[in-house]
């Protein structure tokens, strides 16, 4: 049974979080460091040290409660969908990656940009944290000296990887129900299959190298129509961008010989 000494420092860590959402939403990633989080709530930036015990800490805590977020609105979506179906379920995916990452560009940067000092790299080629480690580090030395220790998260609860494996296994459905056509392995450049196949030890995977090379030619393209919206790179052209983005997600389908797509737009 949780006690009241746990429920009030619980309901403090998660305070914290919300102040630091608060910030990175409203002013961006610059403005959050444990010195403003400590203001906004009347504590000292020391105080907050006995919650988290770096600025890197609170950062990949926040990565994790964020990529539960993206992760449950993608599931939720994938599963309105007929469970005979893995193509219509990797298109549920898929436009649900884009519509709570259009709804949430600044949470969106704070998982999949540059990467925060300590964790690596996620699964795929977008970094887990939009503060740079420029950025990062500056904000915590700034704060207070606080602790030399490593975040302890580990490193595939990334954001990024998180939904990476998500994004893996609805393309893995895909390729177990159509066998859509990929390239041999012995076509590819040797450096790339190389890579590939370290990448396919690492995740546990019986994709074919050619089929992992597909999935990640497919999630580059959603990933950069995504991120080109997120970030308003678009807008000079296309004010309203989705209905080139279901132009292109059809032509992803197709590549994935998904030949009935469902179009979201009336």
């Amino acid at each position: 049974m949780v006690n009241r000494r746990e429920r009030v420092r619980a309901a403090t860590v998660q305070e914290i979080k919300d102040v630091a959402r608060r910030q990175l939403v409203g002013d961006g990633p610059s403005a959050v460091s444990l010195r403003a989080i400590a203001r906004e709530m009347g504590m000292t930036a020391p105080a907050l040290y006995r919650y988290f015990p770096s600025f890197d800490h609170l950062v990949q805590s926040l990565v994790t409660d964020l990529s539960t977020e993206l992760c449950a609105a993608v599931e939720h979506a994938r599963d309105l969908a007929s469970p005979d179906d893995a193509g219509a379920r990797l298109l549920a995916v898929c436009r649900a990656f884009r519509a709570w990452s259009v709804g949430h560009p600044a949470e969106f940067g704070l998982i999949f940009g540059a990467p925060t000092p300590g964790y690596g790299t996620p699964a795929y080629n977008a970094g887990p944290s939009g503060l740079t480690p420029t950025q990062t580090s500056r904000a915590a030395a700034s704060d207070s000296a606080g602790s030399d220790s490593e975040p302890t998260a580990e490193r595939l609860d990334n954001g990024g990887a998180r939904f990476g494996r998500l994004f893996l296994s609805a393309f893995a459905d895909v390729w177990r129900e159509r066998r859509f056509p990929t390239p041999e392995a012995e076509s590819l450049p040797p450096r790339l299959t190389e890579q590939l196949a370290a990448y396919r030890q690492r995740l546990g995977s019986t994709l074919p190298l050619g089929a992992l090379a597909v999935v990640f030619g497919c999630w580059m393209r959603l990933y950069g129509l995504v991120s080109l919206e997120v970030f308003n790179h678009m807008s000079f052209a296309l004010p309203d961008p989705e209905p080139f983005f279901e132009g292109e997600l059809a032509e992803i389908a197709a590549r994935l010989d998904i030949t009935e797509v469902e179009p979201a737009l009336r």
